[in-house]
């Protein structure tokens, strides 16, 4: 698993991401005559008839690619000292290749639980995770991580924070340098490469999170709440350069937030957790209508006619309830 900076179907629709054939059958007819009948057409030339019926036939469609990430039937328990706790029951969800999710629910609903699931830090107490088909044992090179925090150690400059999930890898560092090198000045980043986290804002210390997560190159990038310790304007501006920089790498992208509008802005599908035991309540597309087909930024998606209703919905499905 790379190391950070610090999913999904409902249960009634079938897994996202699943292919469908279309099954194709010939049959033939048997005509009668009677000894007064019109003599029969001469017959088309030998194979006429099945090409004739090929051509005819419709197309089988183009099976989808298999899932990236896929959970079947998960559920999770484990135990503290006031006893048993059911985290998460019955999970299922496929997230298809470069596809980027946004799980979301109230507090202690097992959203983060779910990420530690996908990354193997944890193992389910029941069902199955998947990664490429194969069941995920424990961390992975195809699985990177972004926490809350960046975690940066201090005494390390920029660029060495950033090589440090190649360097527990054991990666290649003088290609791990490099990468880091470039990512961080495509994120304006390259004139602090050797400086020390402190002299850094917080929205630049999170760039070198996330290029901490990106250098080892992962197929899936797992995001638990990058931006919650920031404030609002870094926040929006963050988020507009993260969904950008993950669509530009082709990333499998999973976010978990508490906000609802970050969720509707960078994601293309939002899973709804429902409270503790966490169940997939919805699984809902986020589609905007733009003249060239294309996805708005996240700042842009906000000010979208559509952005409203989605936000009315989820909230409704989230069934906040504010205790006094």
């Amino acid at each position: 698993m790379g190391t950070g900076g610090a999913t999904g179907c409902a249960d009634s629709p079938p897994p996202c991401g699943e292919g469908s054939g279309v099954g194709l059958a010939r049959s033939g007819t048997t005509a009668t005559f009677s000894p007064a009948a019109t003599p029969l057409p001469s017959p088309p030339p030998q194979g006429g008839r099945e090409r004739a019926e090929s051509a005819a036939a419709p197309r089988p469609e183009s099976a989808a690619p298999p899932p990236k990430v896929e959970l079947r039937d998960v559920g999770l328990r484990y135990f503290g000292r006031e006893g048993e706790t059911e985290a998460l029951k019955d999970i299922s969800l496929a997230i298809a290749p470069g596809e980027f999710v946004a799980v979301i629910g109230q507090s202690g609903c097992g959203k983060s639980t779910l990420l530690s699931l996908i990354s193997g830090i944890l193992r389910p107490t029941s069902g199955a995770v998947l990664v490429d088909g194969k069941p995920v044992t424990g961390p992975s090179r195809k699985v990177g991580y972004m926490l809350q925090q960046d975690y940066l150690f201090e005494w390390r400059s920029i660029l060495e924070n950033a090589v440090l999930g190649a360097e527990i890898q054991g990666l290649d560092m003088g290609k791990a340098r490099e990468r880091a090198a470039a990512l961080l000045t495509r994120y304006g980043l390259g004139q602090f490469l050797h400086h020390r986290p402190r002299q850094l804002s917080g929205g630049m210390r999170q760039r070198v999170a996330l290029a901490r997560t990106l250098v080892t190159e992962p197929d899936i990038v797992l995001l638990d709440e990058p931006f919650s310790a920031l404030d609002s304007q870094t926040r929006l501006a963050l988020a507009d350069e993260v969904a950008e920089i993950l669509r530009r790498e082709r990333k499998t992208a999973i976010l978990v937030t508490h906000d609802i509008g970050e969720a509707i802005s960078m994601a293309e599908r939002i899973v709804v957790l429902s409270r503790r035991p966490g169940r997939v309540k919805s699984d809902r597309p986020i589609r905007f209508a733009t003249v060239d087909g294309t996805r708005p930024a996240p700042f842009a998606a906000r000010n979208r006619p559509e952005f409203n209703g989605y936000f009315n919905t989820l909230w409704q499905e989230l069934e906040v309830h504010v205790e006094g």
